[in-house]
């Protein structure tokens, strides 16, 4: 029972039922750069090492997963990846399928900032950006996908792997034009172990939630740390470690991890009820005791089982 409780993935589903609905939660305005990102950014970057796949119609979804996978090192055809993302009822992909086929080559996939401040910068760093655009009007679309691998900032172009064309380059208006449209969705890839520069702490808990849910916590914990080390004041990224910890059989870890993200987050009941269990376990009644008084206090799915136990006690 309590290996039960404390792989629940409550933190996780919770985290998800909230992030998901705002995934295309952008709000389209004009591509105005800071001021600070003008002078921050280098004039000229373009990533030439990024491999191209032409796309044939319909089929920009895979060969955009094709180029970016590559980047990092994963050797995965087009054709491998036309049946893991094309959807022919659709006439073409759809985001969740993008994002869940980048997970399970074992990399993580994770979305931008919509803004064109944040998409200059991932190419700065040295990570192409998937982008979605539509070429068309709004009310007949067009969508189609593309990795943007540079630009060039004096003349305030972008330039893309797009369609048949390895060099394409557009204007910053009007990419962000078409970009818009898709409520400047996109999204960067990186390894489990590692985040992106410049990912926020919202999407790369999405991301690694999502990858948690695909492949188990055991598989995701060097993507918790990593989290953790990036923003070690989330108390969602310590519980979630505390999680995947105990999964390895780390239950001191984990314990530790539990007990920051009570700290850091005191109303955080479930992580109040796992600190008390792995409490229990060690013999700690007292400190137990005291954590499930915490924990049964507080509204939540955690709620009756603590006090189940200390009705027990």
């Amino acid at each position: 029972m309590i290996k039960h409780l404390l792989n629940a993935r409550f933190a996780g589903v919770l985290l998800l039922a909230l992030l998901l609905p705002t995934l295309l939660s952008g709000c389209a305005r004009s591509p105005v750069l800071l001021e600070s990102t003008k002078a921050s950014l280098t004039p000229q970057t373009e990533l030439t090492e990024v491999p191209f796949y032409a796309q044939t119609e319909y089929q920009c979804g895979p060969a955009t997963l094709a180029m970016v996978l590559n980047h990092q090192g994963v050797g995965v055809g087009l054709e491998q990846l036309i049946p893991q993302v094309f959807l022919p009822g659709r006439d073409g992909s759809v985001q969740p399928e993008m994002l869940a086929t980048v997970r399970r080559y074992q990399q993580l996939a994770i979305p931008i900032r919509p803004t064109m401040d944040a998409l200059l910068g991932h190419l700065e760093t040295g990570d192409p950006v998937v982008v979605m655009q539509n070429l068309s009007l709004p009310a007949f679309p067009m969508w189609h996908y593309a990795v943007a691998i540079g630009f060039d900032l004096p003349n305030e172009t972008l330039i893309l792997r797009s369609g048949e064309i390895e060099r394409h380059t557009m204007s910053f208006s009007r990419f962000d034009a078409t970009w818009a449209r898709s409520e400047r969705w996109g999204f960067v890839v990186s390894e489990p172990d590692s985040l992106p520069e410049g990912v926020t702490a919202r999407n790369a808990l999405e991301a690694i939630s999502a990858y948690e849910e695909q492949h188990g916590p055991v598989a995701t914990l060097s993507s918790w740390q990593a989290f953790v080390e990036r923003f070690p004041a989330q108390p969602l990224g310590q519980f979630a470690l505390g999680n995947a910890l105990y999964a390895d059989q780390q239950p001191k870890a984990a314990m530790e991890a539990f007990a920051s993200a009570t700290q850091l987050d005191p109303s955080m009941g479930a992580a109040w009820l796992n600190f008390a269990i792995l409490k229990l376990q060690q013999g700690q009644t007292d400190t137990a005791r005291e954590a499930l008084i915490r924990a049964a206090a507080l509204d939540g799915d955690w709620q009756p089982r603590a006090q189940q136990l200390l009705d027990n006690w």
